[in-house]
């Protein structure tokens, strides 16, 4: 970012974008997968490729790194990135990427199409998608980006090297955090590092977003900072409101439940993210640990339906204090 005499102005640019990995070794978290990769492009021998996993795991990165290995300072010229929830129509299958497979280009043997949130495109875009990529395997390479491999038609996963990114380990995201803190020179408290972590669960992107918006709060990150940029309860406050209930004291569950939503903004989606990964982390018997599963799992599958969000909710507290 640069102001109006043209010189750069710090602490604007996006931190995603400016500490992205360039090439495949500085992937932090999929090891084995960057391995696998890295063999492709030393013997410069690429399928077609299928990455499938959650958000913020890596599968763009890889994308993009791959490009700049095998083209360095031309890649943009011979990587192709469209996003189909965008575009997911038939349309951009038989033109956008039929006039890009057909361009000529000098120095390759093949250009790279990434196709990212490819299990957003219809059934009849993937049937054309699937002719496309037999029509022109001899010049061009399909890198496929999904969150469910399973809304991918059995055609063209037949067709690709498949690759699950799994979701990034606390020390993979804890070390990216640590590294981006030093390199700002951010003012990082332990309990602010956990705070991060916890609140990323998995996902890079959300933990570095996270870093910046608390970074703009105040000199010093800290888990309060953290905890109110991102609308994410506290552990405690989440295990406090299903102690209460399995206790029968379900008046102060519901109170606790009515400020994560009222107060503190979070989504009931978000509550029951944070309840299904908690549950196991609860001071709970396996016998309170798996009726709560069964609970968070009605709810999420009524609210994800279109039910009220509270009611459900509440209404899980309820069965739980019910069966006190």
């Amino acid at each position: 970012m640069t102001d109006a005499e043209g010189t750069q102005t710090p602490g604007r640019e996006i931190w995603i974008e400016k500490y992205r990995p360039q090439t495949l070794a500085e992937i932090s978290g999929q090891e084995k997968i960057i391995e696998r990769l890295q063999s492709y492009i030393n013997q410069q021998e690429l399928p077609h490729l299928l990455f499938s996993g959650p958000a913020g795991v890596g599968k763009t990165t890889a994308a993009t790194a791959i490009a700049r290995e095998l083209y360095a300072d031309n890649w943009r010229g011979n990587f192709l990135e469209l996003n189909a929830s965008d575009e997911r129509g038939i349309d951009v299958v038989r033109d956008r990427i039929k006039n890009f497979a057909r361009a000529s280009f000098g120095g390759f043997d093949y250009r790279i199409i990434f196709l990212d949130e490819a299990d957003s495109l219809t059934s009849d875009a993937q049937s054309a998608l699937r002719r496309t990529m037999e029509q022109f395997s001899d010049n061009t390479r399909f890198i496929l980006s999904c969150n469910y491999s399973s809304k991918i038609i059995d055609p063209i996963q037949s067709r690709c090297a498949v690759f699950r990114f799994a979701p990034l380990s606390d020390a993979a995201v804890g070390q990216q955090i640590d590294r981006i803190a030093e390199s700002e020179s951010i003012e990082l408290t332990a309990d602010g590092r956990e705070a991060l972590i916890y609140a990323a669960s998995g996902d890079m992107r959300r933990g570095i977003n996270s870093l910046q918006a608390a970074a703009t709060t105040g000199e010093i990150v800290d888990e309060e900072a953290v905890y109110a940029i991102t609308s994410t309860a506290r552990p405690e406050v989440i295990e406090a409101m299903v102690t209460d209930a399995i206790a029968g004291d379900f008046s102060k569950s519901r109170s606790t439940l009515d400020t994560l939503l009222t107060e503190t903004g979070m989504a009931g989606g978000d509550v029951i993210d944070q309840l299904h990964r908690s549950v196991w982390e609860f001071d709970l018997t396996e016998r309170q640990a798996v009726r709560l599963m069964e609970r968070i799992g009605e709810a999420d599958y009524r609210i994800t339906e279109g039910a009220n969000e509270q009611v459900q909710l509440e209404a899980l507290l309820a069965s739980l204090a019910l069966d006190a």
